[in-house]
């Protein structure tokens, strides 16, 4: 059975991972979107503060809704996954202080020298590091939210010109970015730029990352949106600076939604998805409930899952595994313990779904308008959970209708996903293992849904991470 730590997608673009990376599943993975074969690059960051989602989510749409056709952008996410978990600026303190000078015996030290040899690499051209800062910078003081004090809504430059074979001249670049981007943006959207002039004596500023870079002599930028503005108005801000950068250094791209806010919370919202064991056991996250019972886990091997979106993860918690979409907690799996089938090919199922015959692989879920039942399979029992009929352990053969489910068990609040979960007889142990499970949606309208669909399918995995072993 395949083992990927992080795999490659390949759509329009080429898109690759790092292959270096820990299999933690915090742990930080960087995403080159473009054909590599020339052009500029772009190091777009997101993370480096756990506490600004502005940040992390605008990079997590660059991987998973833009096109690259021309040029290079290589995205890290997730750079402080821990304290993106937590909510906090910094699990081991504020990370983006730590470029100067870290300590051997420092929890961030592997995470500092991972993402400086990424900065330093030859084909980096540019640097662009994503905040979410406070009020709204101005070159003077208006008020308490509005004044040189404040960071939200600026583009950050440690100094005016750095040495350089490309983009050296850092205060003329930033000035044309901000003036694009400011084209028909109100006041409350638009941007400034700000010096920090960092040599001149800020201590604080010269431990970031983006005057690690420039010392390295690579162009770098922060950006900063306002945590005054909502989450999809803040990841709205960053795309567009985003893109203004990209225009100015050559990169083409074309994106699948519009920036107005109300398109980037529906973005937001898109690939919420999250497969397990080879995509045998698929979980769709739009309206799950808090906690999913009876979740299937191997006794002997680690919980492996894959995601098309880089900032939904899977840690251990108190016995149990937490699902995380950034900083938001989706659900918690509440496992039970099996012996999991290692078949390199799990069977097809055949499924008579409202009087049509549907063949269905493990993984994938059938949306049915009244009635399913599962053909039964030589080897093979079926456990719809939530259904129950005295006296049978095997549901195949049955007719089974939603209002025979008990709507308590379902996978989603609105109570129409439920669960389908095969078992193989194995001779040797006279037991069974787990083979996997399909997931059944019961319509609530008349549109015609019976098909089988792959929710996951395995060339679009972009993570793969194992968790070690829990057991009870």
């Amino acid at each position: 059975m395949k083992r990927l730590l992080l795999s490659i997608l390949l759509c329009c673009c080429l898109l690759s991972t790092d292959a270096t990376a820990s299999n933690s599943p915090l742990a930080f993975s960087l995403h080159k979107l473009g054909s590599g074969k020339g052009g500029n690059t772009i190091l777009v960051i997101g993370g480096i503060q756990g506490d600004e989602p502005g940040g992390f989510h605008a990079a997590s749409l660059l991987i998973t809704h833009y096109t690259i056709e021309g040029g290079n952008l290589w995205i890290v996410p997730n750079l402080n996954f821990p304290s993106i978990i937590n909510r906090s600026r910094g699990a081991n303190g504020d990370l983006n202080r730590k470029f100067a000078a870290i300590a051997a015996t420092d929890p961030d030290l592997e995470v500092i020298q991972r993402i400086k040899s990424i900065i330093v690499n030859p084909n980096v051209d540019m640097v662009l590091n994503l905040h979410d800062g406070s009020g709204y910078y101005r070159e003077k003081y208006q008020d308490d939210m509005h004044g040189p004090h404040r960071w939200g809504q600026s583009v950050i430059i440690d100094q005016e010109n750095i040495e350089t074979a490309k983009f050296s001249d850092l205060g003329d670049i930033g000035r044309k970015v901000v003036a694009n981007v400011n084209n028909g943006q109100g006041e409350k959207t638009s941007y400034r730029l700000k010096n920090t002039k960092t040599s001149e004596g800020d201590t604080e500023m010269a431990k970031s990352l983006t005057y690690f870079a420039i010392k390295q002599h690579k162009s770098a930028f922060g950006i900063e949106a306002s945590k005054s503005l909502s989450k999809a108005a803040r990841v709205s801000s960053h795309l567009r600076v985003i893109e203004a950068f990209m225009r100015y250094a050559g990169i083409h791209f074309k994106r699948s939604f519009s920036l107005d806010v109300a398109s980037v919370e529906r973005a937001l919202s898109d690939n919420r998805q999250i497969a397990f064991y080879d995509n045998r056991v698929y979980l769709g996250m739009e309206n799950i409930r808090n906690k999913v019972n009876y979740f299937p886990v191997s006794r002997k091997r680690a919980l492996d899952f894959s995601t098309r979106n880089p900032l939904i993860t899977v840690v251990p918690s108190n016995q149990k595994f937490d699902v995380f979409h950034g900083n938001e907690k989706i659900t918690t799996l509440s496992p039970e313990y099996f012996d999991v089938d290692e078949a390199e090919h799990p069977p097809k199922v055949r499924f008579l779904v409202d009087g049509q015959v549907i063949d269905a692989k493990m993984g994938q879920v059938i949306r049915a308008q009244k009635q399913i039942s599962v053909v039964p399979l030589k080897g093979y029992r079926v456990n719809f959970i939530g259904f129950s009929q005295r006296g049978t352990r095997d549901e195949a053969g049955i007719t089974i209708k939603k209002k025979d489910f008990i709507k308590r068990y379902s996978l989603n609040t609105k109570g129409n996903v439920f669960r389908a979960e095969f078992y193989r007889n194995d001779p040797k142990t006279n037991g069974e293992k787990f083979a996997g499970m399909v997931n059944i949606s019961f319509a609530d309208d008349n549109t015609p849904t019976q098909v089988a669909a792959a929710m996951l399918p395995e060339s679009e995995i972009i993570r793969e991470i194992a968790i070690p072993e829990t057991k009870k």
